[in-house]
């Protein structure tokens, strides 16, 4: 992810996050490399900025040309997007965006078969990912 240094462990997240859960543009978050010559790893949310995210999915049937129309018009909602591959984007609301109206537009084109997608609240508590980590380093049977 992006981020601008705030001083004393803290950023804020410049960009919408692809893949990390509970985490949003421009939330504030404290962070610190595990060793000094690593890249920060973030520890905790320091604080919320208002924006949400949404990941969406399209399907391999849309044209690949109607993707970004089809995202651009949810800008009228304050929703913009990011783009990381033909069918995988990362949309923004900002707080005074609507949220709601955002997810009924995609709840309609999910009935149309046209794209998939997921919210990106947390999902576990301390974690931005979406499944428990799994200790790598305890022997086969054990948990």
């Amino acid at each position: 992810m992006w981020a601008k240094p705030l001083g004393e462990n803290l950023y804020q997240i410049r960009n919408t996050p692809f893949f990390a859960y509970g985490l949003n543009f421009m939330d504030s978050v404290l962070a610190a490399p595990e060793c000094e010559d690593e890249r920060p790893e973030i520890q905790s949310v320091f604080e919320r900025s208002g924006h949400l995210t949404l990941r969406v999915f399209f399907d391999e049937s849309v044209p690949v040309a109607e993707r970004i129309p089809m995202m651009e018009s949810l800008n009228i909602l304050k929703a913009y997007f990011e783009q990381m591959s033909d069918t995988f984007f990362a949309l923004d609301i900002e707080p005074e965006g609507s949220y709601s109206e955002v997810r009924s537009k995609l709840d309609a084109w999910v009935d149309q078969g046209l794209l998939d997608y997921e919210t990106c609240e947390a999902r576990i508590e301390g974690s931005f990912d979406d499944v428990p980590q799994i200790d790598e380093t305890l022997d086969e049977g054990q948990t």
